[in-house]
């Protein structure tokens, strides 16, 4: 039993005429017969009763009528449904991004996709680097967004920009005055930054084990927010990438170059290697790519 024998059948028990049937469905009458019979003999018996003057249902028939009227609305449903996400006209798609891009690029990419596709639901996932890229690799998201894993493994990498990290001091601090400022002079204060796992504090603290050692931590909190906050009442100070720079500066803090050393890691897109994705999540790819080539 197929779509195109239940669609005849349904077309002759309202009709109850395979001439009146064969112009709706733009069929021959010949070419109807054939396709009711074929159904009927799919079934195992008569659906329908001929004589030469009127066609009726047989009692299979009266059954059957009802089944194929809903069967062929799930499948025009299910034809529309998978059409419209096709076409983006509704759809929904996961994103996981660590917290630094979630708050500050982001934004600027999803307002661009939603202008775009308006019916597009969009779930964000903010959450540390290493959970973004452990949400990809369960396929709990289609797409993550975060700094450039060390070993891929079954990963596609698609890199956006280098993001450098910069100093980030209260607005009356005599650091503020200056156009840059070194490590040294930087951690001559009382240091803020996120807690451990983040990648921002592992890459901190991985960088500058060789020339300045062990980091030492005043203030700590699992928000960049919170950080920008104390770096803003004096409670020290702190070093964040540089996409990060206006929302440390929303926050009342000042943002300066950092030097010695430069700290530099790469920010992109991860997918699974061997995972098509959606039409929904290929189109918030296309955007977040085209979003990150008019920063750079």
């Amino acid at each position: 039993m197929n779509v195109k024998q239940l669609r005849a059948f349904l077309a002759v028990a309202q009709c109850l005429s395979f001439a009146q049937a064969g112009e709706r469905l733009h069929l021959s009458q010949p070419a109807l017969s054939l396709t009711i019979k074929a159904l009927e003999e799919d079934l195992g018996g008569q659906l329908l009763s001929r004589t030469t003057r009127n066609v009726s249902l047989t009692p299979e028939g009266e059954t059957l009528l009802p089944l194929a009227r809903q069967l062929l609305a799930d499948w025009d449903n299910a034809e529309e449904l998978l059409r419209q996400r096709f076409t983006l006209q509704m759809g929904k798609v996961s994103v996981a991004a660590m917290p630094s891009f979630a708050g500050n690029l982001l934004p600027v990419a999803l307002k661009v996709f939603r202008q775009r596709y308006p019916r597009v639901n969009v779930a964000v996932h903010d959450v540390i680097n290493e959970q973004v890229l452990e949400m990809v690799d369960h396929r709990r998201v289609e797409l993550g967004i975060g700094f450039e894993p060390e070993s891929a493994n079954n990963l596609t990498f698609t890199a956006f920009y280098t993001d450098r990290f910069v100093a980030v001091v209260p607005m009356d601090s005599p650091l503020a005055q200056q156009g840059e400022v070194t490590w040294d002079e930087l951690l001559h204060h009382d240091f803020i930054t996120l807690q451990r796992p983040s990648a921002v504090r592992l890459l901190l603290e991985q960088d500058l084990q060789t020339r300045h050692g062990k980091l030492s931590v005043a203030f700590e909190s699992h928000q960049l927010a919170t950080v920008g906050r104390m770096v803003a009442n004096g409670l020290g100070v702190s070093a964040v990438p540089s996409l990060c720079i206006q929302q440390m500066e929303e926050l009342g803090a000042r943002c300066i170059a950092l030097e010695g050393p430069r700290i530099e890691r790469r920010i992109g897109m991860m997918t699974l290697a061997d995972h098509k994705l959606s039409a929904a999540a290929q189109a918030l790819r296309d955007v977040l790519i085209e979003c990150a080539q008019h920063r750079v």
